[in-house]
Formats: structure tokens, C-alpha cells, sequence
């Protein structure tokens, strides 16, 4: 039996995820957490701070925004326009299908292997047409290939005309708050921004569980720096890290299999800037702790008609599973400085940094000065509110007047061009504004969480249970009285207690044989299992058992909570055992 069967079996068994709705039938695309995968969720989530934001946190904050944004928003980042899927659908039985996908899937069932990553709308359907591609379901003619916006369209209020969406990345949420984010740093460059939240995709046909997904969990990092220097000042932490890597020129020639490069010859092939080496080597070290080998993992390079409509370089990090083949876990993308502009264009809103200049030079300053004769006809004892107002939105008022509209709205009050003076000033300055570009490590925790535990499955003489690290281990310890027996509840309750103090996940089970429950604890991954026997009340020791070599040895109780500290830190068991005093069984 293959590891993803053995996966699946457990799944069910434990309650990991199960579809959303199931009671009304379901939908696709959606699913449920049980306690077990919302725990490793959590810790998964901790190891991801830890690995790119504690260590940086004088580089790296992190927020929280909105799911819901207004429709301004995704005009000026572009998803109304390019953030599309191409949808046919049966003109018999009306059915939908991702075009794409369908194409794919129907010439493999033919023996034909073909990618249909960047192919436009005449070439779908040239191939459906010209491979007489018809409906899975039913056998009836496809109709016209279209595309279709993934954006989950909803209104903000009881208006119809008030629209939003739910946001399908978390990171327009940090370029819209850029201003504050940029004050809040002090202005300082290089600064990154970590956003963890859910988001959502209205994916024309989700399957595969949960590695298509219409709503999902998104870990993300905007990391904003000076184009003139792209330097990265931790890049020493990680250069000699390995990084498995198919770049564009190899993509581009049908090649697959991946160079084992470190992060500085990555940056010295010309492959990525000193950012973007910075995270993917980072993510391979991530996936790699997380129980993924680098050997099956690539960063796949995207070529231009592939890349996202923000992206000028991206590459794909990829898991090599059972279940689906190779999967992208977390995408890399230098993102320039697209989504800023794009911002500051439809806000009005100045979006910039600030260099200095090695010398002073003189330029020409655009300065709006409020008219306060023409004010005061219009709007008489409100005339210092209005030119509050004026100086507050100075750089958005000067736009649009420069690009020749004729009035203004600033909250209740209109600003026609005859309320202000525009002056073209000389004047010399060591300081140059600049719009910061961008590079994006972006994780999906769904994929993740899937990746992780189909590489965690062990089979080893009939014993089947999952190898997860200590650290993600959605159930740290378990306890277990060796019979039920009034002073050894106690003992085991009370120890419970205790490491839940502690901020550990414990599971206490007294019924059953041990060894049963030794089964349970294994399978959901559980590194520990602490055991009360005769000898607990008399001395105050218990035995404490390896998952992944069965060893056990004894220890007194007070030293417990210790000890799985260290084992979740990273100490093997062996360690951990040596070190503490504790005397094998």
C-alpha cells in the first residue's frame, strides 16, 4: 500500500479534515479541520515565524488586514482585468470545466503529454476542437473556451453598488496600508511585511483535496527595498545553503530536472537577486525541517507568458508527492514596484521612500497653496476646514489638477481649480523619493500541511504511524497509566496539568492496552509517551517512550516537562536522555 493510501486511511480514522457542508452534500473546494490538524496547522504556522520573521525582526514586521476590500482596490492591482481561468462548459448537460485542466487530462487518457500553462483562449480551443474533446460526464460537445475571474465578488452594505471582494492574496492589504506600514518603521529601507491570514479563489472546478482549494490559508512575506541597492543584509546567514533550482533557460528548453546550487551562485548566475536567493533558501530549508528532502523539492522557474500579470521573475517551489506528482508549495516573486504604482495611481496617494543622494542637486517642486479668497465664497466659516482638508490630500489635489480635471472631492467638500495656486519651485535637496520594488515569498498552509504529512507516513514491520518533527507534532506527549488505577489517574492528571502550564498540546488516555494506545499515540505523530506504572508512586519516576525507536527509559516526574521541551527543541530522545539522567529500560 502506497504512503498517500496509508495517509488517506488515517485521515478518516483521526478526523484530520473532512469536506465542509457534509451533512448538505458538500462543496467542492472547501474542508473542515479536526482538533489534530488545526494543532499542527498552529505549530506549522510558529515554525514558519520562526524561520522568517523572529530571527528578522528588526527587518520584518507583521500584520493583519481585512478579507474584504473595496472594488478600487483589485482594479488598481489588476485582478479585475488578469486574474482569470478559462471555464468551458458542456452545451449538453451544463457542466463547467477548468478549460486548461480538461485539455490536459483528456490528451494524457490519449497518451499525449502537453503543459497548457500559458495558452490563450484560441489555442484551448483549438485543441479541444481539433482532439474532439468532448464532456467527461455526459459525452456532449464543449461550448466556447472564456475566461473566468476568480474573485469572489460580494457588497459592502445594503448598497448594490458598494462592491468588494474577498481578497484572493493577503498582500494587497499591506500595499494599501504601505503609508502607515513605511511610518511605522520610520521610514527605513529595507523593510518587509509578514501577513499570515485566510483567503479565497473561486476556482472553476477544485479537486485533489486540499491542493486546490476556494478558500485557504496564506503565509506572505512583502519584502520592500531600494532598486539601486538590492542587497540583502542577512544574505551571509544563508549563501551556502543548497537550493534545488530549474531556471527559465532550462524551462525553456524542456528541461526538469534541477541544478543543486547554493544561494550566492544563484545570485552569481544571474538566476535571482540577493531577496529573492534569501527566501527560496530559506524555503528549502523550511520544507526540509518540516520533513521534506531537498531532493524532492525544485524552485521551477516561470517563463514570462506563465508569470502572474504582477510578476517580472518568479519561481515556483515544488513537492514531489505520491497522491499529485510535483505541487507548488510557496511561490517567489519580484513583484518590482507594480502594485505600489498601481496604487498610487487610482488613490492619489504618494506610495515612496525616501534615498539620499552622495550630492545635493537643485529640482523643480510642484507646491499647492490654497486660495483662500475663492474658498471663503463657497464655503464662508468652513474655510479652515477645507484647507485642512487640501493640505492633508496635497499630493493627490496637485495630481489631478496637473492632469486637467477641473474640480476635486475631499469628503463633503468640492475643490474647484480656482481654489488653489500651483507654483513650480527651484529649490536644492540631498533627498531623492523613489517607489519601492518588491519581492514576495508567498506559502500556502494547505499545501503544506498535505505535503508534510504524506512525507511523515512510516511503514516499519505492520507499524504504521506518522514520523512528523517533535516541533510541529500537533500533540506533543502523550500519558498513559499503565492500568486504570486511582493513584495513577491522579499522577497522570495531575502531570497533565502541568505540561499544559507548560504550553504543551498533551493527549491522557487510560483505556485499552497499552500497547493500543501506544498505536493511537504513534499514528497521529505524537513524539512522546510518558507511561505510570507500579513503580510512579513509590518514586516519583515514569518511562518515557521514543515513537521512533520504541526505546524507553525512566525518569523522575519532575523532570518530564523538561524533557519534552528539549525533545521539541530539537535534541534527539538519546540526547535528551543522557543529558537529564534518565536510565534506559
Amino acid at each position: 500500500m502506497r504512503n498517500a493510501e496509508i495517509l488517506e486511511e488515517i485521515v478518516k480514522r483521526r478526523l484530520l479534515y473532512w469536506p465542509s457542508s457534509e451533512i448538505y452534500g458538500g462543496v467542492s473546494g472547501f474542508y473542515d479541520y479536526g482538533p489534530l490538524a488545526v494543532q499542527l496547522r498552529r505549530n506549522i504556522i510558529d515554525k514558519w515565524r520562526r524561520t522568517f520573521v523572529t530571527p528578522y525582526q528588526d527587518l520584518i514586521i507583521e500584520v493583519e488586514t481585512p478579507i474584504i476590500m473595496p472594488e478600487l482596490v483589485f482594479k488598481a492591482s489588476g485582478h479585475l482585468d488578469h486574474f482569470t481561468d478559462y471555464v468551458v462548459t458542456c452545451t449538453k448537460c451544463g457542466r463547467k470545466y477548468r478549460a486548461d485542466h480538461l485539455v490536459e487530462e483528456e490528451l494524457a487518457k490519449k497518451g499525449i503529454k502537453i503543459s497548457t500553462e500559458g495558452l490563450s483562449t484560441p489555442e484551448l480551443q483549438r485543441l479541444i476542437e481539433e482532439y474532439r474533446i468532448v464532456c467527461p460526464a455526459c459525452g456532449g460537445p464543449l461550448g466556447h473556451v472564456e475566461r473566468f475571474n476568480l474573485l469572489f465578488k460580494t457588497t459592502i452594505g445594503p448598497y448594490s453598488e458598494n462592491v468588494g471582494y474577498l481578497r484572493p492574496e493577503t498582500a494587497q492589504g499591506i500595499f494599501v496600508a504601505f503609508p502607515r506600514l513605511a511610518e511605522y518603521v520610520g521610514r527605513r529601507h529595507p523593510f518587509g511585511v509578514a501577513q499570515i491570514g485566510r483567503v479565497a479563489r473561486n476556482e472553476i472546478s477544485p479537486r485533489g483535496g486540499l491542493v486546490r482549494l476556494r478558500e485557504f490559508t496564506q503565509m506572505e512575506i512583502e519584502l520592500f527595498f531600494d532598486p539601486q541597492n538590492p542587497k540583502c543584509p542577512y544574505f551571509s546567514d544563508v549563501e551556502n545553503l543548497e537550493v534545488p533550482i530549474v531556471p527559465e533557460e532550462f524551462v525553456a528548453k524542456g528541461r526538469t530536472e534541477p541544478l543543486y546550487l547554493t544561494a550566492k551562485q544563484i545570485v552569481e548566475r544571474g538566476y535571482a537577486n540577493e531577496w529573492m536567493a534569501f527566501f527560496m533558501a530559506l524555503a528549502t530549508k523550511f520544507l526540509k525541517e518540516l520533513g521534506v528532502p531537498v531532493e524532492r523539492q525544485k524552485f521551477l522557474g516561470k517563463l514570462p507568458h506563465e508569470r502572474a500579470h504582477y510578476s517580472a521573475k518568479s519561481y515556483d517551489q515544488m513537492v514531489l508527492t505520491e497522491r499529485f506528482g510535483w505541487i507548488e508549495v510557496s511561490g517567489h516573486a519580484y513583484r518590482t514596484d507594480y502594485d505600489l504604482s498601481g496604487h498610487s495611481k487610482y488613490s492619489g496617494q504618494e506610495l515612496v521612500l525616501e534615498r539620499r543622494l552622495p550630492t545635493p542637486r537643485e529640482v523643480e517642486v510642484a507646491r499647492l497653496y490654497p486660495n483662500p479668497v475663492a474658498i471663503r465664497e463657497k464655503y464662508g466659516e468652513k474655510t479652515g476646514e477645507v484647507i485642512k482638508a487640501l493640505k492633508e490630500n496635497e499630493n493627490m489635489v496637485l495630481e489631478a489638477f496637473r492632469t486637467g480635471r477641473q474640480e476635486v472631492v475631499l469628503g463633503q467638500y468640492v475643490i474647484t481649480r480656482d481654489m488653489v495656486f500651483i507654483k513650480i519651485e527651484k529649490r536644492k535637496t540631498d533627498i531623492e523619493k523613489f517607489v519601492p520594488h518588491v519581492v514576495e515569498p508567498s506559502f500556502g498552509l494547505d499545501r503544506i500541511l498535505y505535503v508534510v504529512l504524506e512525507h511523515a507516513v512510516a511503514i516499519e514491520n505492520g507499524r504504521v504511524y506518522l514520523r512528523l518533527p517533535p516541533d510541529i507534532a500537533p500533540v506533543a506527549v502523550c500519558i498513559l497509566p499503565i492500568v486504570k488505577r486511582a493513584d495513577y489517574v491522579e499522577i497522570g492528571r495531575r502531570l497533565m496539568r502541568r505540561l499544559g502550564d507548560e504550553g504543551f498540546t498533551v493527549i491522557y488516555e487510560d483505556e485499552g492496552t497499552i500497547g493500543s494506545r501506544y498505536a493511537y499515540c504513534d499514528e497521529i505523530g505524537t513524539p512522546l509517551a510518558v507511561t505510570i506504572d507500579e513503580k510512579t508512586p513509590v518514586d516519583e519516576t515514569v518511562t518515557i517512550r521514543d515513537r521512533d525507536t520504541k526505546r524507553q527509559v525512566r525518569i523522575k516526574l519532575e523532570k518530564v516537562p523538561t524533557f519534552v521541551a528539549m525533545v521539541k527543541r530539537g535534541m534527539t530522545f538519546q540526547d535528551v536522555a543522557e543529558t537529564l539522567g534518565a536510565h534506559p529500560v
